[in-house]
């Protein structure tokens, strides 16, 4: 009995290792605005003030040579849409503020088209919107205004760990 626990013990650490390893570090990502699963508030939204909620980002690995930020919505009706796309973040980096770009940040092309950030706007019903942080074991070689499907294939591979916040945002009329 005592040998199958510790058996079983080792072969969940080595799991976690590995899983760490081919880049499923967990990090956390947190705004003050909102929380976990909570209302994203209407100043962040498009039809608001249209500006980036206040961030914070804890658990950065050491060995992170910069960060990727994505906000995207997966219930779109034209499937996956990307709100913001900002990367080269600095590693250091432990709050992006409300209205602001991150240091050191470049930032892509979102699907409406523009660049930079651009908030909820749900044609109908409620809406996730997906704040995903990623530690990267590189420097992403991308111009400014880059794509999400450029973004998606220079990342590929570097991510060594990860977080998202999930907020939800309804149709105003």
């Amino acid at each position: 009995m005592q040998k199958a626990i510790i058996t079983g013990a080792v072969a969940i650490a080595l799991g976690a290792i590995a899983s760490f390893a081919a880049g499923g570090g967990t990090m956390k990502i947190t705004s003050s605005a909102f929380s976990e699963g909570g209302t994203i508030p209407d100043n962040y939204a498009k039809q608001g003030q249209n500006v980036n909620p206040p961030l914070r980002i804890e658990g950065v690995p050491a060995e992170a040579k910069s960060l990727l930020l994505i906000v995207d919505d997966p219930d779109a009706p034209v499937g996956l849409f990307t709100h913001w796309l900002c990367w080269n973040i600095d590693p250091k980096t432990t709050e992006v503020a409300e209205n602001s770009v991150p240091k050191g940040g470049a930032q892509g092309t979102n699907d409406y088209p523009g660049s930079g950030y651009d908030g909820p706007q749900p044609p109908s019903g409620t809406h996730r919107y997906y704040f995903k942080i990623y530690a990267l074991d590189t420097i992403l070689d991308l111009k400014a205004g880059a794509k999400r499907k450029e973004v998606d294939a220079a990342m590929k591979g570097h991510a060594i760990a990860e977080g998202q916040l999930m907020g939800r945002y309804s149709h105003k009329k």
